[in-house]
């Protein structure tokens, strides 16, 4: 195909700035959906308080649905990225385990502390650039690619730890006390999931690289008219979900002292459905970092309701699955009545 002429630029940039013009009327869009959100949230909120009065707002539970929301939730900040971008990524809850149980090894402790963290993100975004290759450059559909990486993962994550749970030696305890220490009341790894909340936010909402994020995922084929490298920013979308991959197995390390094979086990689902219920659309282009982290304490607080009384798991996943339904219909719907 040949390059652009010049009399076409114009065209170029005229077909990139409704992507940018239209930022506004979505955040308004954005906004709505949020209040929808925090209402629900209260709705779930009053149901604990009705149904385990005694339990439910008791400051161990409080800290232990933020906990759980900090580990899914890092992964959730990812992979409305990579789902703002246009992709999907069903490979993070396994290389999340890839990346605890290399972080876990004998030979990798021996090092201390730091070199687990950073192994574990080095691995986490290794992965994720491999996903990225695959699709930017590779042409695999994102569907095929990180599904295949979901069971490479998970098979090298059994292999390198023979099927056994790693524990964290005595030696290297810092990580283990970012679930144990508290400031305020609170564990540090909750801390870490906000500071990695306001990254994400700021990096979507506020650079280039969230502009391009935004631009690529409404309309390829017009980033690329408009200068935009897109498969180099599809790639870079893919190692930033391996790397929040990397820094969620820090955490459920720190939670569980363990590195293991098993770590993240349907943890796409509750990353890709918390995207999908903050309002991010599946074909991309729009989306918000707070939305999804809206979606997430939903699922979380559903998953503690369940708990607290003593409904089945499979009763919970049925309960799940239903509520991405309910959210991919009511997408749909929208889009329809916004439609010309």
């Amino acid at each position: 195909m040949s390059e652009p002429t010049k009399s076409q630029a114009p065209a170029a940039t005229g077909r990139a700035g409704p992507i940018r013009g239209t930022v506004p009327v979505l955040r308004g869009v954005g906004e709505m959906r949020h209040l929808g959100l925090v209402a629900a949230l209260a709705i779930l909120v009053v149901v604990g308080l009705v149904t385990r009065p005694d339990n439910f707002a008791t400051a161990s539970n409080l800290i232990s649905i933020l906990s759980l929301a900090a580990t899914i939730g890092v992964i959730t900040v990812g992979a409305t990225f990579v789902i703002i971008g246009g992709g999907i990524d069903l490979s993070v809850g396994a290389v999340m385990a890839l990346a605890s149980v290399w972080a876990t090894t004998l030979a990798t402790q021996s090092y201390g502390p730091v070199v687990m963290a950073i192994c574990a993100i080095l691995v986490g975004t290794g992965a994720g650039l491999v996903n990225g290759w695959l699709i930017a450059y590779g042409r695999l559909v994102p569907f095929i690619a990180t599904l295949a990486m979901l069971v490479a993962a998970r098979g090298l994550a059994q292999r390198m730890s023979d099927r056994r749970t790693q524990l964290i030696q005595a030696e290297n305890s810092a990580i283990v006390d970012l679930s144990t220490s508290r400031v305020l009341g609170i564990p540090l790894l909750v801390y870490i999931f906000a500071l990695v909340v306001v990254l994400g936010w700021i990096l979507l909402n506020r650079t280039t690289f969230g502009r391009r994020t935004y631009a690529v995922g409404g309309n390829p084929e017009a980033a690329r008219l408009a200068g935009i490298d897109v498969r180099r920013h599809t790639m870079l979308l893919y190692a930033l979900s391996g790397m929040c991959c990397g820094i969620a197995a820090i955490l459920i390390m720190a939670r569980t002292t363990t590195g293991s094979s098993t770590h993240g086990d349907l943890y796409e689902l509750d990353a890709i459905a918390a995207v999908i219920i903050g309002g991010t659309l599946l074909t991309g282009g729009r989306g918000t970092i707070i939305g999804s982290i809206l979606g997430l304490l939903i699922f979380t607080l559903i998953t503690n309701l369940f708990i607290l009384n003593g409904l089945n798991t499979s009763d919970q996943l049925i309960a799940k699955g239903l509520i991405i339904v309910v959210a991919v219909l009511l997408q749909r719907r929208n889009l329809k009545e916004r439609a010309p």
